[in-house]
């Protein structure tokens, strides 16, 4: 099954590149490209890719608010938006995964990473560029924050383990992996996390353990 892209940036030869990376691969089609951020969202709306790769930096309007527009907690149908850019800023990063992205990639993260993260934003998993995550991590490890919402069920202690798992960026093949359980298993540890948080995704599920501090930087 061909997975549909609409890549967003202002530079064309970026836009360009990504596009050529992206149709170079048997199962991933760009249907779509924009150079601002009221085109992306034209372009979402019309044609409902299955995922948008945005660039955190465009005129008009930024991709933080692209995604909040596309992928934000008030919208019904929620569109798999990867978030890509230049600028590896703590605050970039944060708002781009609170506005509901399902990746975040620095544009040095090579071919092989960038064709990951849209393939796991279409499966509904999410990837976070290694670098990034680490970097996260640390920063929440030294803030003071207040803690989250409890869940009323409290996490088994195998729930506990994919938490941290899904906060460290690992895929539900690799948990599974890693774990040494069946996938469907891990899809249902999951889906149950996200019951019991209250997360629409599993980039949320990630922000609560990052929030809660039920991981560190030493993972």
């Amino acid at each position: 099954m061909t997975v549909r892209v609409v890549v967003a940036d202002d530079q064309d030869l970026v836009r360009t590149g990504l596009t050529m990376i992206l149709d170079a691969q048997p199962d991933l089609e760009v249907v779509g490209q924009a150079a601002d951020g009221h085109a992306a969202l034209e372009l979402a709306a019309r044609l409902r890719p299955d995922v948008l790769l945005v660039d955190i930096r465009m005129p008009g309007l930024d991709g933080v608010e692209v995604t909040r527009r596309l992928a934000g907690p008030a919208v019904a149908e929620p569109m798999a938006v990867v978030v890509i850019t230049t600028f590896d800023l703590d605050a970039y990063v944060l708002g781009a995964l609170r506005a509901g992205a399902r990746g975040f990639l620095l544009k040095d993260a090579g071919p092989d990473l960038l064709v990951q993260a849209v393939h796991a934003a279409a499966a509904g998993d999410a990837l976070i560029a290694p670098n990034v995550t680490r970097r996260l991590l640390a920063t929440f490890a030294r803030q003071a924050r207040a803690a989250p919402v409890q869940p009323v069920d409290p996490l088994t202690e195998r729930e506990e383990e994919v938490l941290a798992l899904v906060a460290r960026g690992r895929t539900n093949a690799e948990i599974a992996a890693e774990l040494f359980v069946g996938l469907s298993t891990v899809k249902t540890h999951v889906a149950s996390l996200m019951t019991k948080l209250g997360a629409r995704n599993r980039v949320e599920v990630a922000l609560w353990a990052y929030e809660a501090r039920s991981v560190g930087p030493d993972g």
